[in-house]
C-alpha cells in the first residue's frame, strides 16, 4: 500500500506552527529558516549505525548513574523561533522530560548520523546552529560507512574544539561519559 504524498506548507511558520503541522502528518520533517522540509527515508546502514550510537550512549549513561537520558530520533531541538531540528540522538541531563514531550529545551549531546540527502546541512547549517544553544556541549557526526566520528566539542568560552576520530573512545565530559568506536562500529 502506498503512503499518500503530504503537501508542505508554502507558508513560513514558526516551530509552535510546526510542531502542530507536523502533529497531523506523518513523516519526518525539519524546520529551516521557517520552510518545513521533508526528510529523505533512511538506509538500513544509517539506521544500524544509529541504533548502535543511541545504545552507546545509554550504556555509558547507566555506567555512570548519571541523571542524564538518551533518546533517539524523533525528539525535536528547538534552535530559534523559526528553525528545529530532529537529530539521530540526543542526550539531555536533569529532570526526565514528560512522556508526551516532542522537544529537548537543553541538549548536552547531539548526533547526527550522515546521509548523502543532509551532509551538506550537517556539516555547515547543524553545526553552527546546534552551538548556539547554550546547553549543547557535544555534536557528533557520525560516518555511516567507515569508522569515523567528528566530534564538535564546546570548550571554556565559545571556542568549539573538532577532532576527527577514527579509533578508540570519544569522551563526553560534561556529561562525564565515554563511547568506543568498536560499539558503534562492530562487526
Amino acid at each position: 500500500m502506498m503512503a499518500a504524498m503530504v503537501a508542505l506548507p508554502k507558508t513560513q511558520l514558526t516551530v509552535d506552527e510546526y510542531l502542530a503541522w507536523a502533529d497531523e502528518h506523518p513523516g519526518r520533517y525539519e524546520l529551516l529558516d521557517g520552510r518545513v522540509v521533508a526528510m529523505s527515508p533512511e538506509g538500513a546502514g544509517h539506521a544500524e549505525k544509529k541504533a548502535a550510537v543511541h545504545a552507546a550512549l545509554l550504556a555509558g549513561i547507566k555506567a555512570r548513574k548519571l541523571a542524564c537520558y538518551a533518546l533517539p530520533d524523533g525528539m525535536t531541538i528547538r534552535i530559534d523561533d523559526r528553525t528545529a531540528y530532529e537529530p539521530d540522538a540526543v542526550v539531555y541531563c536533569g529532570d526526565k522530560l514528560r512522556s508526551t514531550a516532542i522537544e529537548v529545551p537543553s541538549p548536552v549531546i547531539v548526533v547526527e548520523v550522515l546521509s548523502p540527502s543532509t551532509r551538506r546541512v550537517d556539516l555547515s547549517s547543524k553545526l553552527a546552529d546546534y552551538f548556539r544553544l547554550p546547553s549543547l556541549a557535544h555534536y557528533l557526526i557520525v560516518d555511516p560507512n567507515r569508522p569515523r566520528i567528528i566530534h564538535h566539542a564546546r570548550t571554556e568560552g565559545e571556542t568549539i574544539l573538532t577532532r576527527i576520530v577514527s579509533e578508540g573512545t570519544i569522551t563526553l565530559d560534561p556529561p562525564g561519559i565515554s563511547i568506543a568506536l568498536t560499539d558503534i562500529y562492530a562487526g
